[in-house]
């Protein structure tokens, strides 16, 4: 498994407008992020460059305009994010991760015959 970058909450918050809208520019990215957020402008910038210094995205400059497009594939971080965090809480024990949510939630008939389907999928 490749090792990926390290990426804050508030970066993967920037990580999933560009990896919906990619390529993307800084002008689209701050216009989505400042109507769902209270950052600032610069605050965005700051965390498009990070991400970038980290090698989650690259960028292209198109005159005056820079355009990110996402070095880190989504379902690959996301699977490895999963990962960690099934380990770290659950000591790799999905079925004990299941039962505390499970515990604390209730599912929709929908909710369980999807995880069905998943489950059978998977039994094959």
């Amino acid at each position: 498994m490749n090792c990926l970058p390290q990426i804050s909450e508030a970066e993967y918050e920037v990580m999933k407008i560009v990896w919906k809208e990619a390529p993307v520019s800084t002008n689209t990215v701050t216009e989505i992020l400042t109507k769902a957020t209270d950052w600032s402008p610069k605050t965005i910038q700051t965390l498009l460059k990070r991400l970038v210094t980290k090698g989650a995205l690259t960028y292209e400059k198109q005159g005056r305009v820079f355009v990110y497009t996402p070095l880190v594939e989504e379902t690959s971080y996301v699977r490895q994010k999963s990962r960690s965090f099934l380990k770290r809480y659950f000591d790799g024990d999905m079925s004990r991760m299941l039962s505390a949510c499970l515990d604390e939630d209730t599912l929709t008939k929908g909710e369980i015959d999807t995880l069905r389907a998943i489950l059978a999928k998977h039994e094959k």
